[in-house]
């Protein structure tokens, strides 16, 4: 179970850096960009980390306060979340 749940985890978080990179790169070139929703909803999946990451390695949405302290929210609770479904929190 934690195996699959591993390979989830890092398959949601690629995707998070994925999404991240994508809308930078739609919005550098005046594209249709992803929707705020979606972003939000890749991280609230369990890909906080990955998108987290993308925000600050791509510089993009970091001017956004609900970006720039919601993906580290999210990502606090993710922790304390499989934390204490694995039964290691502090």
């Amino acid at each position: 179970m934690t195996y699959i749940l591993g390979i989830y985890l890092a398959v949601i978080n690629l995707a998070g850096v994925f999404v991240m990179w994508s809308d930078k790169r739609r919005a550098k070139k005046g594209a249709w960009r992803i929707k705020e929703k979606t972003l939000f909803a890749v991280a609230l999946l369990g890909g906080a980390l990955g998108t987290t990451c993308g925000m600050y390695w791509f510089r993009h949405k970091t001017q956004h306060w609900y970006f720039k302290y919601g993906f580290p929210v999210i990502l606090m609770a993710e922790i304390v979340l499989f934390g204490w479904l694995f039964g290691f929190v502090l």
